[in-house]
């Protein structure tokens, strides 16, 4: 099984636990039914992901993640995840959550993206908030929000 990467773009920052991180996001991904790939995590600032945004996408915002998904094969979840960390700290505050724990939904997201959950609607949304928490549950080194 390849290893789940982490990799900072223009920010100095190192995930926290990495081993236990990749792990856990190993184990959601096989009990969603998924073998894990080449997963890359990059962290970034607010103006890279913008950046990357309007370049890639045409969006003119600010947004806490962007993924890419280079899945080849049904059901082999492979692809690159840009997370802000800025982005990510403003969302804690403002939840008044953990940045950790903010951290690990944003990163959860991206890979439910990839395993083809959307959030367009409110429905689409109300179902990956259900799956984000029940990922989230599932981390055995979990902060308490």
């Amino acid at each position: 099984m390849p290893p789940l990467h982490f990799h900072q773009e223009d920010v100095d920052f190192r995930l926290p636990d990495e081993k236990q991180t990749s792990d856990w996001i190993t184990r959601v991904v096989a009990h969603e039914g998924y073998t894990p790939g080449e997963l890359n995590f990059i962290f970034c600032s607010d103006n890279h992901l913008h950046t990357m945004n309007v370049t890639w996408l045409q969006h003119d915002t600010y947004t806490d993640i962007i993924t890419f998904d280079q899945s080849e094969e049904d059901h082999v979840l492979e692809g690159d995840i840009f997370i802000s960390i800025e982005r990510v700290q403003d969302n804690a505050n403002g939840l008044s959550v953990e940045f950790d724990t903010e951290l690990h939904r944003v990163m959860i997201h991206g890979v439910l993206h990839l395993m083809g959950y959307r959030d367009k609607t409110d429905r689409e949304k109300s179902l990956m908030r259900k799956k984000e928490e029940a990922c989230l549950s599932l981390r055995p080194f979990r902060n308490n929000p």
